[in-house]
């Protein structure tokens, strides 16, 4: 009697590790260099990190806690990329604006100024022409050990300054910030353009540093910048979508399939979360903006021409220097200029893609 006893014990410890084998308390470290001011790490913070936690933990097989280090606790803002590379953190999120030797293709839309200034739409153009050039999702792969789970949209691209100004030609000299290539929007204008990040723009600018910085609404609200520099004029630079969340590649490949197929999937809504978002705070921020004293005004249409002009030459010349390194620039750019229209913008100057 004690044998069948002794095989029914033995088949029901056996059941029981391996459930236990099967289960896994998971720990992933997600962070970004930017502070939760910033809609983007906000969205991480408060709909990506909360949404894949309770449906990993729903599943009933496996638990996940993440550790969180947001506003360069954990990595700065240009290092994020070589962060999650290295496994130093798991998930991460960044501009690629600062990693212009690294990514220079993955800036396209800054490349083509005056576009869109609906988040919602250009993170439906970026993910268009992610999805018909493969290249761009998998270079994350084959070279930097992470894979592509959400694009991030901005809000739309203006100008902040210590000045007012009316005109392309009053920018002349003025020294303005920016980051990575929308510098060369500057430079174009006659402006001596200066990188920077966001932590650093309040101190830079009191001390005259610089004198503004082309930047979205809630940059200039979150960071209180209308305290250094009261205008903000409405020049409609685009809303870009040149940010991502990316998770490290061979953790990624170690996780439950569930567990992958979560991420992945909240990591597409939390994508598109960062156009619907961004759209809702525009009218907001700018309301906001001008509640605490700074001076808003929109440029006439003809400024926006005169500046979109002086850079007519300039996308066609980065299509080539890109194609000349082996990256597939020209059909990137002529696809987002298709794919804008498509969506119903209508570009101050149809840039030549050849």
């Amino acid at each position: 009697m004690l044998k069948p006893l002794s095989a029914a014990l033995a088949a029901l410890l056996f059941g029981f590790t391996a459930t236990a084998v099967q289960a896994e308390d998971i720990k992933l470290r997600i962070a970004s260099g930017h502070p939760a001011v910033n809609t983007y790490v906000n969205l991480m913070q408060t709909f990506f990190v909360p949404e894949v936690t309770k449906r990993v933990n729903a599943t009933g097989k496996h638990k996940i806690e993440f550790i969180e280090g947001y506003g360069g606790s954990m990595v700065k803002v240009a290092d994020t990329l070589e962060a999650v590379q290295s496994g130093i953190i798991d998930i991460g999120g960044f501009c690629f604006c600062f990693e212009p030797s690294n990514l220079p293709l993955h800036a396209f839309q800054v490349m083509l100024p005056f576009g869109t200034m609906s988040p919602e739409k250009s993170v439906k153009l970026a993910r268009t022409v992610y999805d018909k050039v493969p290249y761009m999702s998998k270079v994350f792969e084959d070279k930097f050990n992470q894979r592509l789970i959400g694009l991030i949209s901005d809000n739309g691209y203006n100008l902040g300054t210590s000045f007012e100004w009316n005109s392309v030609a009053d920018l002349k000299g003025r020294k303005l910030a920016g980051a990575g290539l929308n510098l060369k929007w500057l430079e174009f204008a006659g402006a001596v353009p200066v990188q920077s990040s966001l932590p650093e723009a309040y101190t830079s600018m009191q001390t005259g540093v610089y004198n503004g910085w082309i930047m979205f609404p809630s940059g200039w609200s979150n960071f209180k910048l209308h305290e250094v520099a009261k205008y903000y004029t409405e020049v409609g630079f685009g809303a870009i979508t040149w940010h991502g969340l990316t998770i490290n590649k061979s953790r990624f490949a170690r996780l439950p399939k569930e567990v992958q197929d979560i991420i992945v999937q909240v990591g597409r809504e939390y994508e598109a979360k960062t156009g619907t978002v961004n759209e809702e705070n525009y009218p907001k921020q700018i309301e906001q903006l001008k509640s605490v004293g700074t001076v808003i005004k929109a440029v006439p249409e003809a400024v926006r021409v005169d500046w979109a002009n002086s850079l007519k030459g300039w996308p066609q010349e980065r299509a080539t220097e890109l194609d000349k390194q082996g990256l597939p620039a020209t059909q990137v750019l002529k696809l987002a200029l298709d794919e804008a229209e498509k969506l119903g913008h209508k570009w101050p100057l149809k840039y030549s893609i050849k």
